[in-house]
């Protein structure tokens, strides 16, 4: 489940650096260690939000001034449940595994998304776009795939990854509906800068109340597991 080893740069070491170490080594992100008290986290949605994004040259910026704080992290001996717990509340998409309080790897919400167990559905629902810069939008959908972490969605739109959205729906045999908050994720690393292919994608689920999150536990568990 966890992604062993996670590099670690001084933060004056240039983006540019920065970014080709990631795309060598294929890490989702880097341990920035500014100073023993100021440590902070780069992802590729750091280089794509605060440096391309801005017009910035990536040669001209330094780690330490893009770098996320504070870093979420979690004992390697604490369950996933309490990992996926933290990023929901957090609204992170990777926590930095400690033992002794050193980091030693790096688990992602992706990874926990497909842990879990999940069913093979089709359940009807509403997706309406909460993005800062959305029109409120609504679009009819189905899920395809349900867990008490993620859905998979289809519905004919090509979002970006970490697009925020609201899903509305009701359980099979269940009268009352749900509303749901979660983000775009992908079948790729976290953080890499591309869109959801095709005309379906996995919603993270970011706030969903601790009764529904009970609810659809329990009817997944009832279900037969999905193989995918």
């Amino acid at each position: 489940m966890m992604t062993p080893g996670i590099i670690q740069v001084p933060g004056d070491i240039t983006v540019a650096k920065a970014a080709f170490l990631m795309q060598k080594e294929q890490a989702p992100c880097l341990l920035v260690k500014d100073t023993d008290a100021r440590v902070g986290i780069m992802t590729y949605t750091d280089i794509v939000k605060k440096v391309v994004a801005q017009g910035l040259e990536p040669q001209d910026v330094q780690v330490r001034s893009i770098m996320s704080r504070p870093v979420q992290t979690i004992e390697y001996d604490r369950p996933l449940d309490e990992a996926s717990t933290m990023m929901a509340a957090t609204g992170v998409a990777l926590l930095v595994v400690t033992k002794d309080q050193q980091p030693v790897g790096i688990v992602r919400a992706r990874d926990l998304v497909y842990v879990a167990k999940h069913c093979a559905v089709r359940i009807p629902a509403v997706v309406t776009l909460i993005d800062s810069k959305s029109d409120g939008s609504r679009h009819q959908a189905t899920l395809t795939q349900i867990s008490h972490l993620a859905a998979t969605v289809e519905c004919p739109l090509m979002l970006p990854q970490r697009t925020q959205v609201m899903l509305v729906f009701a359980l099979p045999d269940t009268s009352d509906s749900m509303t749901v908050y979660g983000k775009v994720a992908t079948l790729s690393d976290e953080g890499t800068p591309q869109a959801s292919r095709g005309l379906s994608f996995t919603v993270q689920f970011t706030h969903l109340n601790a009764s529904d999150q009970t609810r659809i536990r329990d009817w997944v568990s009832r279900q037969p597991a999905s193989d995918s």
